[in-house]
């Protein structure tokens, strides 16, 4: 499967986007989805995880409540929406996907990265 991730851009401090995964190929609903960010200098954060059906999701602790991600199989495309943005979620955010029940939330976990989208977040 290929991975494109969209939807980033900049945005004051307690706005929202919503960033977009469209997967290419028949076999989306195979695939566990994760979403990364990476800040300049840090390491790649997992942030949400859905199951092949959207019938689970996962988060860290850190971003419950602001970040939701949700799936539309039909469309092949996974949603990251991200509410309440903190200068702190300056990142690159990439979708990922591993062929998995269970969400992972290593990098070293997923097998199919897209390309990661800016998310610039202004005080």
């Amino acid at each position: 499967v290929q991975l494109q991730a969209s939807g980033g851009g900049l945005v004051q401090a307690g706005g929202s986007l919503r960033l977009s995964c469209a997967a290419s190929g028949r076999t989306f609903t195979l695939y566990t989805i994760g979403w990364f960010r990476q800040a300049p200098g840090k390491e790649r954060e997992f942030v949400a995880g859905i199951s092949w059906s959207g019938g689970r999701t996962y988060y860290p602790d850190s971003l419950k409540g602001r970040f939701t991600t949700s799936r539309e199989n039909a469309e092949n495309t996974a949603y990251l929406q991200m509410n309440s943005l903190k200068p702190e979620d300056t990142a690159v955010y990439y979708c990922a996907g591993r062929r998995a029940i269970v969400i992972g939330i290593r990098p070293n976990e997923y097998h199919y990265w897209g390309q990661g989208t800016q998310v610039t977040v202004s005080s």
